[in-house]
């Protein structure tokens, strides 16, 4: 059996010391596990709202940022003893696409300046037609025409032509991952269909796996193989899309599909603000989800669920509602 395309092991990030009260800690991811394998390509969605981790992940996974513990592996090496040269290899094999279109361009300089910088510092051809045989490749992938785009400025292109343009030039290197940050955000609903049918064809006809970052659980659903859902740092549930979004374990994912807006529901009660960070400054403070469960038991906040198989399937939950009450 081969190694897998990207193994992820305890993986936590926790920002501040903690060396005097005055300081803040904040525990951003906690034991995050991923295994991506070589083949077949898939695209696995990590979701959860705002400050769940989710770019914690993807900014880790790019070398963006350090952990503080666990560990990445590209094909069975580990990243973080990897030499500079190991590491300029795994940034062709893995490439990114943000979420902000309007904030990755340098308005100085011409789209094609994009194209040509990435084929310079990879080496990527050896003369001026191979070049330009690249760049037409890649645009022609996102539906995009170089006579239309390619001697514009940012400002000139719409944000779903600048969104399209970098996932052409992430696809100009041919990587076998794309971290996909918030990708569709950012631009509107025809243009969102746009890049998630491109995301879909690179997967299936470039074997290109990526990893998609986002908060919407509906494109995630549409587009995802696998979906691991994110709750203050930790994982709260994972496996096969429709199994996790059609037949959810874990009472935080069960209220995120029961709020989906229903037009012949009237909204009832009332919002009351809860202290939703106060389990968050330690990594050891039992189910950060405690406050907010309607299902939660006295040993909830003393000890932290572990995410394991429910019933033996491939379906993963972290709830001790599927554990053995303690002793």
């Amino acid at each position: 059996m081969s190694e897998p395309l990207i193994e992820i092991k305890d993986l936590t990030k926790v920002y501040g010391s903690g060396i005097t009260k005055s300081q803040n800690v904040l525990v951003a991811l906690q034991d995050f596990e991923l295994t991506i394998p070589e083949k077949p390509s898939k695209i696995i969605a990590i979701a959860g709202e705002s400050g769940s981790g989710k770019s914690t992940l993807a900014n880790l996974v790019l070398g963006l940022t350090i952990p503080t513990s666990g560990q990445i592996f590209f094909r069975g090496q580990e990243i973080s003893k990897m030499n500079r040269k190991q590491r300029t290899d795994i940034t062709r094999h893995v490439q990114a696409v943000f979420q902000d279109p309007y904030s990755v361009y340098n308005p100085f300089y011409q789209v094609k300046h994009i194209f040509d910088i990435t084929i310079k510092n990879f080496k990527l051809a050896n003369n001026r037609d191979q070049e330009n045989d690249l760049i037409e490749e890649a645009l022609n992938m996102v539906g995009l025409q170089s006579q239309e785009v390619l001697h514009k400025f940012p400002h000139q292109l719409s944000g779903g032509q600048r969104q399209r343009l970098m996932v052409a030039r992430a696809y100009l290197l041919k990587p076998d991952l794309i971290v996909a940050d918030e990708p569709v955000s950012m631009v509107d609903a025809s243009l969102r269909a746009t890049i998630l049918d491109i995301m879909q064809h690179l997967r299936d006809d470039r074997g290109i796996s990526i990893l998609y970052i986002t908060h919407d659980l509906s494109t995630a659903y549409q587009i995802a193989d696998e979906i691991y859902l994110l709750y203050q740092g930790s994982t709260v549930e994972g496996g096969e899309v429709t199994d996790v979004i059609n037949n959810p374990k874990h009472p935080y994912v069960q209220q995120l599909i029961n709020s989906i807006p229903d037009i012949n529901r009237k909204w009832s009660g009332e919002i009351t603000a809860l202290d939703d960070e106060q389990h968050r400054s330690r990594s050891d403070s039992g189910c950060r989800f405690y406050n907010r469960c309607s299902k939660r038991m006295d040993h909830c906040l003393v000890k932290k669920p572990v995410l394991k198989p429910f019933e033996g399937s491939d379906h993963l939950v972290a709830c001790h509602l599927y554990s053995d009450p303690p002793d």
